[in-house]
């Protein structure tokens, strides 16, 4: 069993060593990766949403999130029926950044399916989810099989928006 146990700790070693590379270009890490993937994901998320998914400091996100922003490839919008929220949005930027980070997992991940055999994909699927705390399989079952939604502002673009 520690073999399997190791086998992770290696895998996510190498899965995640070229979008690290990536990041370091913008000087990021692997949190404002996390932070494009669930934004893109999830269009118009709130603050409070993408907290409870990455269950970071509200203090972690700030920073991350501030720099995303700054540097364009994130834009927050006001809520229109609750003032308050605040929903993120990936802009042009930051789209062309997730699809850049995704592609090398993208290819390793079909490249060990495609090697494992059939019914590869359902076996993963079922020791990831089996892996997940309890209380956590139900909602992460949901988020990874709904459509995203659509990736419009929920108020008309104006100035500034970065959205097609």
């Amino acid at each position: 069993m520690i073999e399997v146990i190791e086998l992770l700790f290696f895998a996510y070693r190498d899965f995640i060593s070229d979008p690290d590379a990536i990041l370091a270009e913008f000087d990021f890490g692997r949190a404002h990766h996390r932070v494009i993937h669930f934004v893109g994901r999830n269009p118009g998320i709130t603050v409070a949403d993408l907290l409870n998914i990455l269950r970071i400091t509200k203090q972690s996100l700030a920073r991350v999130l501030k720099q995303l922003i700054e540097d364009g490839f994130i834009e927050q919008v006001t809520g229109r029926q609750d003032r308050r929220q605040r929903l993120l949005y990936l802009t042009a930027s930051g789209r062309a950044l997730q699809d850049r980070l995704a592609e090398p997992q993208r290819q390793r991940v079909s490249a060990a399916l495609e090697a494992a055999g059939p019914g590869a994909q359902a076996a993963w699927r079922s020791v990831m989810l089996a892996l997940l705390n309890e209380e956590n399989r139900l909602d992460v079952e949901k988020r990874i099989t709904a459509p995203s939604p659509a990736m419009t502002p929920l108020r008309a673009p104006g100035k500034g928006s970065n959205h097609d």
